[in-house]
């Protein structure tokens, strides 16, 4: 074996959703069994039904067996590596156990050196997912991330081996420091070159090889990694004996800068920068859990361009993909663990646990035992990302421990306050107190936040530990706070000058906020506030509990298809700096504004109505197509100082910013077919009333195809809706899906009823052709 050599085992698997006895026998007879292409989601291929939990999307778990058949690597040393699997996994090779895995969202690795045979192997995978109400958003289930073979000689670098950091950094030079572990040492020489974003060499080492060894470099005129410039650099490492190279091993990384400062805010490379970032869960849609690495690019894109330059992966550890790209397109990552720790979580109402039942149970009962580890293989594997600048232990974890949240006073049957803008009803004397005296149940919050922080900082110190605080005025008195080196809040805005006031060492940011103005105002007021993660920024499946048909949570930025929404638009005018104007409609009797007609004012009728806007936008639409007459109210999302409104050529009054709060343009307007137009000095938008549907428009963005309805004049038809049958050639079809939280039609199908006259298909591969028919309408790109 002269280097390292990586086997894919992605793609063709067996697969059958049943347990079976045996199955993991190298001899099994699986011929009867279905053919599947890993990364695979089984849950995404069964249709909705409130037959199953509103938490996890109305959609399936249970129990299935994956085996694939390979040509072994016929190498010194053999590593199976799993990037993700969900969950209860059990790993057999040629029949022999490998081990188990609970935790659906960690890496994990096998040493297999000993196990494979010369020429054919079989591997098996059970998954357990029959507690599939386990999670309070949709999981999915399945081998849903990649799966690969890694060969390399006695002495090498192992899997996860190696840490860059970059401890030391000025405009003429950096530092770069590599750790490199080595297996089986002796007698081998280290050399380690670092190539620069263009591929030339900058600087080489070499040494003798340690079972841990460091090496420093110093790199001249570095090009750092910004989230507007994402630089990579590579270390690559080469283990060579007797003169021969044995193993080779790359790792890509980026030169930068993080510091949090209690006072000013967050400097990423020396330069202060708001966190403009959302969160996101792991699902992609019509996808599943199995997503692939374009629709993650297409929706980053999409982000980007309104200005997000961070994500929160909430709330568990994503995939190296994902990461990698994040790498690629510079987006600042937050990391998170786990969503529970000691004790569970209600997946149904998301507060203490009120349903001992089978299918609910999660992480909690592993927590004890694999936490330690899974934190580990998660930093291991992630750590050289230059996108990471935050690792999280937790997320709303208070609540699961019962005296945290009794000794807030938000549950004492006398406050009726209002949870998301008032300061909390126990002063903190009195929860310092209460703390003293409560029962303390099994386990302390602060205890084990202190005992997650050191994990985590046992393996890199170069950035902060962050977890999302839901009761933050418990957390600063429970110990939970002290392991924390940046303090996140969960929809506490209200409470940034309380906690600067009482901590003024420990910074501070939103973790968890609405998309809305004054969530932002409130952050730019106040420059020792980081700033933020919006829930979240594309709409996600699940957390949907006994609101049948709604099978996906729209607090999104984006729609599950990764259609821009009117809180998308909001948040582009507050976080782009180039002129933006955005135009949408509704009847004034389904919008949240009252008009009077002697005053022309239109607006909230409650001047605090902005206190009872929580996740879900209120509804808009992107269409000029009402009844002649009917009075309509006209919305302007726009960061242009002045925005003009015309229908048909004719002025309905200039308006200027400064006179809304909210920060939205408004008219009331008697609908009059025709064109509506919004126009400042440096952009515009503009409706057309749309007649029958015509054609259908297909556009194509890598592995997806948007259709849209449009009239005879090419204008999108929005009110009308039709089924759409796809013929694709030269692809095959990974799901459909029109965006709408109420969809409930099967993803994976070559057909689907439009939503707003459009939908999007999803292929894997390059199709020669992809044909849209609906009816007599018919388009092929």
């Amino acid at each position: 074996m002269s280097s390292r050599g990586t086997i894919s085992l992605n793609g063709e698997w067996k697969f059958l959703k049943d347990d079976l006895r045996g199955a993991e026998a190298a001899a099994f007879d699986d011929a009867s069994w279905r053919s599947v292409v890993v990364p695979h989601d089984w849950s995404v291929e069964a249709s909705f039904s409130n037959e199953f939990e509103g938490a996890t999307g109305y959609l399936p778990g249970g129990i299935g067996w994956y085996r694939k058949t390979f040509q072994s690597l016929e190498t010194e040393t053999t590593y199976l590596h799993f990037d993700g699997v969900y969950n209860n996994a059990s790993i057999y090779l040629n029949g022999e156990k490998l081990g188990d895995h609970p935790y659906g969202y960690s890496p994990f690795c096998f040493d297999v050196s000993d196990k494979v045979r010369p020429g054919e192997n079989v591997l098996a995978v059970r998954v357990d997912h029959s507690r599939y109400c386990d999670s309070r958003w949709y999981t999915g289930s399945g081998i849903y991330r990649n799966v690969e073979l890694i060969g390399t000689s006695d002495t090498h670098i192992p899997v996860w081996g190696t840490f860059v950091t970059t401890p030391e950094i000025s405009a003429d030079k950096a530092t770069v420091q590599v750790q490199v572990e080595v297996s089986n040492p002796e007698g081998a020489v280290l050399s380690i070159a670092i190539i620069a974003p263009d591929g030339q060499q900058v600087a080489v080492s070499e040494d003798k090889a340690l079972q841990v060894s460091s090496f420093k470099f110093q790199v001249s005129n570095p090009q750092l990694w910004d989230v507007d410039a994402p630089n990579l650099y590579k270390a690559v490492t080469t283990v060579s004996k007797g003169g021969k190279t044995v193993d080779e091993y790359t790792t890509t990384f980026g030169i930068r800068t993080i510091r949090f400062d209690a006072n000013e805010g967050f400097f990423l490379n020396g330069k202060h920068t708001y966190i403009k970032g959302v969160c996101l869960h792991h699902d992609g849609g019509c996808v599943g859990a199995a997503v692939p690495k374009d629709v993650w690019r297409r929706r980053f894109e999409t982000l980007k361009a309104a200005g997000v330059n961070a994500i929160r992966i909430a709330h568990n550890p994503g995939s190296s993909e994902f990461l990698d790209l994040c790498d690629e397109m510079g987006l600042l990552v937050q990391d998170e663990f786990f969503d529970e720790w000691d004790n569970p979580k209600d997946k149904r109402k998301n507060m203490n646990e009120q349903h001992d039942d089978y299918i609910s149970r999660g992480y909690t009962e592993h927590f004890q035992e694999h936490a330690e580890r899974d934190l580990k293989d998660v930093m291991r594997s992630h750590r050289n990302h230059p996108s990471i600048f935050q690792w999280s232990i937790g997320n709303e974890i208070e609540w699961t421990y019962p005296r945290n949240a009794e000794a807030t006073g938000f549950f004492d049957a006398d406050w009726s306050g209002n949870y998301f803008w008032e300061l909390p009803p126990h002063s903190k004397d009195q929860i310092v107190e209460l703390l003293k005296t409560l029962p303390r149940g099994e386990y302390d919050i602060g205890e084990t936040a202190q005992k997650l922080a050191k994990w985590t900082k046992e393996l890199d110190t170069s950035r902060p530990v962050i977890a999302n605080c839901i009761l933050p005025s418990g957390s600063y008195e429970s110990g939970y706070a002290d392991a924390l080196d940046v303090i996140g809040f969960s929809y506490r805005r209200v409470m940034y000058d309380y906690g600067h006031a009482n901590r003024p060492d420990l910074p501070v940011m939103g973790t968890e906020n609405l998309a809305q103005w004054h969530e932002w105002k409130a952050i730019i007021e106040r420059p020792f506030v980081s700033g933020t993660f919006l829930w979240t920024g594309i709409d996600y499946m699940g957390e949907s509990n006994g609101q049948w048909p709604t099978t996906t949570t729209g607090s999104g930025l984006l729609d599950r298809a990764g259609f821009e929404k009117g809180s998308y638009h909001m948040m582009k005018t507050l976080w782009n700096d180039e002129p933006h104007v955005h135009l949408t409609s509704q009847t004034l009797e389904k919008s949240p504004y009252v008009f009077d007609e002697a005053t022309g004012f239109i607006g909230e009728k409650d001047p605090d109505a902005w206190k009872k806007k929580l996740w879900v936008w209120h509804d808009v639409n992107t269409h000029w197509n009402y009844a002649e007459g009917e009075k309509i109210a006209v919305e302007v999302y726009s960061n242009c100082e002045s925005v003009e409104l015309f229908l048909n050529g004719e002025s309905l009054g200039l308006k200027q910013l400064a006179d809304f709060e909210d920060r939205i343009y408004k008219w009331a307007v008697p609908f009059a077919s025709g064109k509506l137009e919004a126009s400042a000095a440096a952009a515009s938008d503009q409706l057309a009333t749309a007649g029958e549907p015509a054609a259908i428009k297909l556009t194509a963005d890598g592995c997806h195809v948007v259709a849209q309805l449009v009239d005879e004049s090419g204008n999108p038809v929005k009110t009308e809706e039709r089924e759409i049958v796809f013929e694709v050639a030269g692809a095959r079809i990974l799901g459909v899906d029109t965006g709408s939280p109420f969809n409930t039609q099967d993803f994976q199908s070559d057909r689907i009823t439009t939503s707003q006259g459009r939908c999007l298909l999803v292929v894997e591969g390059k199709p020669t052709t992809v044909k849209a028919v609906a009816g007599e309408l018919e388009c092929s790109i």
